[in-house]
């Protein structure tokens, strides 16, 4: 059976918060595309993978993080520029919105404040409170996550991962975005499936297909002047090759990726289209957790699936 994965890095101010000039439309459109998603999601009854960032739970910050081993101004912008925009370093509503979802999404880590675990500048104690941290967060919420997604898919430290529970991750599949995604698939008919395998540290990887807003600007305006949207054909593309060969292809975006209802219709298409071809065809969607557990399985490990708990809703606040 063919599997189609949706993951979701959700992050709203901390995905931009280290950048000196972060893209101001999209800081300003996360949490319409949190609510945007969780609503499409729901009208087509597609489960998903959200890897939250762990400050985003919290009640409230004063910015400090003292005993937190960040580099030097790693909280500037939060003690700083954006201390009123409460609205960019909180989204507990948008978290209880998720875990009340009536669609069987997983909830996943992001790390606790976007730290790059692939960057040089971090070192496995601050790899290591960061997951710590998002731990407890998730505690207080009666949640637990088994999957992490790599901020900007800078992957390191899975030793780290292992040592603090983490059984699965996104891994980073080169040339699966922009022009260079379109050219590969549709000029050369390279495969956009992938295949999830057991790493070193005995964490599965699930690598990354195909970032579903690769292509933007005046090369998708020509391109959907002349043609169609360039990612929903290559969503299709890779949605029928997982239909007919039994494989995996796994999207992912952020919400803050949809910052028009331009970019809605993009997704309203692109899961209209996944409905209908798993109502026809043998097909599933997995979340990576369900993808972990099937690749455990099928090598004679145990593994848990950690979607989220609908008789432990009541308690989230």
């Amino acid at each position: 059976m063919g599997s189609v994965v949706l993951s979701l890095d959700a992050e709203l101010g901390w995905g931009f918060h280290d950048l000196a000039d972060p893209p101001s439309d999209r800081v300003e459109s996360g949490r319409r595309g949190w609510s945007v998603m969780l609503e499409l999601l729901e009208e087509f009854d597609v489960p998903a993978t959200w890897a939250v960032v762990g400050h985003l739970m919290l009640d409230s910050c004063d910015g400090t993080h003292t005993e937190h081993p960040t580099p030097e101004g790693w909280f500037e912008r939060e003690r700083g520029e954006w201390q009123d925009r409460e609205d960019l370093r909180f989204g507990r509503d948008l978290v209880t919105d998720l875990l009340e979802s009536d669609v069987d999404h997983e909830f996943a880590s992001h790390t606790f404040s976007h730290v790059l675990f692939g960057h040089p500048q971090t070192d496995r104690e601050l790899a290591a409170a960061e997951l710590k941290r998002s731990i407890e967060v998730a505690t207080e919420w009666d949640c637990s996550f088994e999957s992490f997604i790599y901020p900007r898919n800078a992957v390191g430290h899975r030793d780290v991962l292992a040592e603090y529970g983490v059984s699965t991750y996104r891994g980073w599949t080169p040339n699966r975005e922009g022009a260079r995604a379109v050219f590969d698939s549709m000029v050369r008919d390279q495969s956009l499936l992938v295949e999830p395998y057991i790493d070193d540290y005995g964490l599965v990887n699930v690598p990354a297909s195909l970032f579903l807003f690769g292509f933007e600007g005046p090369a998708r305006t020509v391109a959907e002047s002349i043609w169609e949207d360039p990612m929903v054909a290559l969503a299709r593309r890779g949605i029928d090759e997982a239909a007919a060969n039994d494989g995996t292809f796994h999207m992912w975006l952020h919400p803050n990726n949809l910052t028009t209802e331009r970019d809605d219709q993009r997704m309203r298409a692109i899961l209209s289209y996944l409905e209908r071809r798993r109502a026809e065809a043998d097909l599933a969607v997995e979340t990576m957790a369900d993808v972990a557990q099937r690749v455990r399985h099928s090598r004679g490990v145990d593994g848990v699936s950690t979607r989220i708990d609908t008789q432990a809703k009541a308690s989230w606040n």
